[in-house]
């Protein structure tokens, strides 16, 4: 799935494959559904492969290779001395789909910190991989959440191996059964009632453990500029992106990630998932992600004031028919509150006091509110900067008659280019429309959690998303318009009128034109991650204008 690059020819990238030749013979690729699958030769070699084709954005998930990362791979896979002798662990399926078992020679501070030296790559492969793609497959999340990882020094998975070891029946998952899986065994909760009792079991240990509760130090803080130790997590209906740092506001949910987490994220939902897989094997899969997701929940409340922490786990399943089994710790917290908005209290200080500054990560200036500060009306007047500063922050507030108005599944994200800016650099602002779930522990159904007087805005500087569903194009003087239109907007003709002067209709002459200057911005930005847009989600109506 990575597209690897090399520092030495950073505009090219690869791939890794199983070959049955050696180099420099030509690649004979071994096909297998899953990296783990049984080559069925005695003898392979990992090849690197150049991409020859388009890149395109969707499924261009760049991985960096060069000489520092091997010293890092040295550091923790050679240096360290194993839990056991290494041995080959063999092609058996079963198996093969136990990662805890299968790396158990391998000592498990050190995979973890592989997978926080990759934090960003490694959620983006399930973010943006196969696993999420399509509406059911993606209503397992919320529109916008954001992602923290634990500290290894905290994780008990690291600290105490013998817990793994015997956590490893309720820790395996359904891709066991490979891509067929029965449709009635699929609704069976035999993996969700072992993923339930080893929250239980996990739960129990760190409250005997951490008697006086967690504290703001067992969320890993980044280890150096490279760390990212921060995500946010955009749902775009049926597809979804991840970026760095805290983007938007704050969102109702937020994870905590430690390892078994992290490595059951993984393999569940990127190395062991078949795209093609049937119908029980997708169902398995998206249901085995709803426990995934109430564990990660379930360790970001855990470091709130233990009087909070039901109260807030129930407002995250309003309406839910189904009864999320979860364990709260029953310990106080070692964070100090004032008890206002815990929630925002603990995020605050993780993003401004405790996570690695050399990290960069900070709260979004256009859409991020502190506790002390409140959503601003629209300027009277737009003289300075900050009066437009002013007007994308009053975009925030809940139910904005655009969005209430302008809903479905074509209407969640625009890429807005702004004219003729005093500084003469056109500006690109991506329109993220946050849908309001009352829970998302449905199947199907979705419109029936949704609530529409409750979505949101953010406002994003540069490129959000693989799937524009409409460019829009303002020029800077037109901006008290353009504001005017999102905040009044009724689906009358006047307001129609108005959206159609700044919509790119995808039946307008200058649509590719517009198109090219998006894709070409999006190049020079970006040019090592860039790829091309989607256009499969545009808008699909054309409006006569």
């Amino acid at each position: 799935m990575a597209h690897l690059s090399f520092k030495s020819s950073p505009d090219e990238f690869f791939e890794l494959v199983r070959s049955k030749t050696p180099s420099p013979q030509a690649i004979d690729i071994i096909p297998t559904v899953r990296p783990y699958d049984d080559p069925e030769v005695e003898k392979f070699y990992y090849r690197f492969r150049k991409i020859h084709s388009t890149i395109v954005y969707k499924t261009h998930m760049v991985y960096d290779l060069d000489a520092e990362k091997l010293e890092r791979y040295k550091e923790l896979f050679i240096e360290p001395k194993w839990n056991e002798n290494p041995y080959v662990v063999g092609y058996k399926t079963k198996f093969n789909a136990e990662p805890f078992r299968v790396f158990s020679q391998i000592p498990e501070a050190s995979r973890y910190k592989f997978l926080l030296d990759n934090s960003e790559y490694v959620i983006r492969t399930f973010i943006r991989g196969p696993v999420c793609k399509g509406q059911i497959a993606l209503n397992v999340i919320q529109d916008n959440f954001w992602v923290m990882f634990m500290d290894p020094e905290y994780d008990l998975s690291l600290k105490n191996q013998s817990f793994l070891t015997k956590e490893f029946e309720n820790l395996k998952m359904p891709i066991e059964d490979g891509s067929t899986v029965r449709l009635l065994k699929s609704f069976s909760d035999i993996y969700i009632d072992s993923a339930v009792k080893y929250n239980k079991n996990r739960q129990e240990l760190y409250d005997a453990t951490y008697k006086n509760g967690l504290g703001i130090d067992s969320i890993w803080r980044g280890d150096n500029s490279t760390s990212v130790p921060f995500l946010t997590i955009y749902r775009h209906f049926d597809s979804a992106s991840v970026h760095k740092g805290a983007l938007g506001g704050l969102p109702r949910t937020a994870w905590v990630i430690d390892y078994p987490l992290f490595e059951r994220i993984y393999y569940a939902l990127v190395a062991g998932f078949d795209i093609y897989g049937n119908v029980g094997h997708q169902i398995s899969t998206r249901r085995y992600m709803n426990r995934l997701r109430v564990e990660g929940e379930s360790n970001f409340i855990n470091l709130l004031p233990k009087e909070d922490r039901e109260e807030l786990f129930a407002s995250w399943y309003l309406n839910s028919e189904n009864k999320e089994e979860h364990f709260l710790s029953k310990n106080i917290t070692a964070i100090k509150y004032k008890k206002v908005d815990s929630k925002r209290e603990l995020i605050e200080k993780v993003v401004d006091k405790h996570l690695l500054k050399s990290c960069g990560i900070a709260f979004d200036k256009l859409n991020y509110f502190y506790a002390n500060e409140r959503i601003p009306k629209l300027p009277k007047v737009y003289e300075k900067h900050a009066d437009y500063q002013q007007a994308f922050k009053s975009m925030f507030k809940p139910g904005l008659a655009f969005i209430r108005v302008v809903s479905g599944q074509s209407s969640n994200l625009a890429f807005i280019r702004i004219k003729n800016t005093p500084n003469n650099k056109d500006v690109v602002v991506s329109a993220v429309v946050n849908r309001w779930h009352d829970n998302v522990s449905f199947m199907f159904d979705e419109d029936d959690s949704l609530d529409a007087s409750k979505d949101e805005f953010d406002f994003v500087e540069g490129f959000v998303g693989s799937y524009p569903n409409l460019f829009m194009v303002v020029d800077y003087q037109d901006l008290p318009d353009f504001f005017d239109m999102l905040h009044n907007y009724d689906g009358s003709k006047k307001y129609i009128n108005k959206f159609l002067k700044y919509g790119i209709n995808r039946g307008d002459d200058d649509f590719w034109q517009n198109y090219d200057w998006f894709q070409e911005r999006f190049y020079k930005d970006n040019p090592h991650e860039a790829g091309l847009f989607d256009l499969n989600r545009y808008h699909h109506r054309v409006f006569d204008k």
